[in-house]
């Protein structure tokens, strides 16, 4: 038998997460938020450990950690730690291991909310962050402060215009702290550790649960410095639930077989609105058209599940189209089985202020679609009957 190390990803889907259910084929669930200790020395040498297992579930959870080690596995990380979120996440690696006085590098079109908290808490505990245009070459390198920039973080492909940043740049600096948000891709989708990335981070929330039922944040990398995050973390408390951990494992079983229709889904419907007259423009890496199309095809193992649509009517068109659609569900969320669009100008970016809207390309006519697991030739009719005069 070959090595698991070298089962193909789809395989390690399957295979992954197991040490902690015995003999049961379903990740097993362990809901207790406390374990009784053998003795004083024993309680305190599991209080004063590293990751103490079947001590207290803010330090360790036997379910949490099965979801942590399939992860890990799938991202060639060593090591793996959930969180509560993906803002549990992101907050948390950032708290860890930067201070006041430290310097953040970080490219402009990212998730709203992690923007919001570079502007926000950051400024106000004294982190300072420089914002860069992620897309263009050596931008990151550039504003590196030797000495005191502390850390790199950037998003790709980029909620919600599909930028893409080469991560083999970001995994080629030298001294800051590489991180790289990749909920969009998936660890399916590409593996930035593979970059020399130092630590990899989703909204496992998404596409990896995959069943918009469970909420939760992981990051991933060599095990000595996610321990570091872990010893944060404990303190921050973003604490995942083992019930979420539970179906994530569910969702990480079946997500080779999800993104793959998904994303053939998205690049057929990417391709079709690209050529509906209604259409201004398809961000969607997968297209020809996308500027980093070749980048895409270099570092991506797929062109993902999510596409954005601009309309050429603007907000009026928007309007109607979310007022029209049968099939498609109007939410913010994205990776699930159920296809769903979003208007980000007034929901995911609406902190945003109207400069920060334009140079992220979030427009008053821009949609953004998470195509689920519908047949692909369903999801085409709505949106045509919705585009309709």
């Amino acid at each position: 038998m070959p090595d698991e190390s070298q089962h193909q990803p789809a395989t390690r889907a399957i295979t992954s997460g197991r040490a902690h259910s015995g003999r049961s084929l379903a990740p097993a669930l362990w809901s207790s938020s406390v374990w009784e200790s053998e003795s004083m020395a024993d309680a305190r040498k599991r209080a004063t450990g590293i990751r103490s297992g079947e001590f207290y579930s803010r330090y360790s959870n036997p379910t949490v950690r099965s979801f942590e080690d399939a992860i890990a596995e799938l991202e060639g990380a060593e090591a793996s730690l959930a969180f509560a979120s993906g803002m549990g996440a992101i907050s948390s690696v950032v708290l860890a291991l930067c201070s006041k006085g430290d310097h953040i590098v970080a490219q402009r079109n990212l998730y709203a909310a992690t923007l919001a908290f570079l502007q926000g808490p950051c400024a106000r505990f004294g982190i300072d962050v420089t914002f860069v245009d992620g897309t263009q070459p050596g931008a990151f390198a550039a504003a590196v402060q030797p000495g005191r920039t502390m850390m790199v973080l950037a998003e790709t492909p980029s909620n919600p215009c599909l930028q893409l940043v080469d991560l083999d740049e970001i995994g080629a600096l030298r001294g800051p702290f590489t991180v790289v948000d990749s909920t969009f891709a998936t660890p399916l989708g590409q593996q930035p550790l593979a970059h020399g990335v130092h630590l990899s981070l989703h909204s496992a929330t998404k596409g990896i649960a995959g069943h918009n039922d469970a909420t939760l944040g992981v990051v991933s990398g060599e095990k000595d410095l996610i321990d570091a995050v872990w010893a944060y973390s404990v303190l921050h408390g973003a604490t995942p639930s083992p019930h979420d951990a539970l179906n994530a494992l569910r969702g990480i079983r079946t997500m080779a077989v999800r993104t793959s229709h998904q994303a053939a889904s998205a690049q057929f419907l990417a391709e079709s609105l690209q050529q509906h007259p209604a259409v201004k423009a398809v961000h969607y890496p997968g297209l020809h058209t996308h500027p980093q199309h070749d980048l895409a095809k270099r570092q991506m193992r797929h062109f993902g599940t999510v596409f954005a649509v601009e309309l050429a009517g603007g907000l009026t068109a928007v309007e109607q189209l979310l007022a029209r659609v049968q099939l498609l569900h109007v939410a913010t969320s994205l990776g699930g089985p159920e296809t769903l669009v979003c208007h980000p100008a007034t929901t995911t970016h609406a902190s945003l202020t109207p400069e920060e809207a334009a140079a992220q390309g979030v427009t008053p006519g821009l949609l953004r679609i998470s195509v689920g697991l519908e047949d692909p030739s369903d999801l085409w009719a709505d949106l045509q009957a919705a585009l309709a005069p």
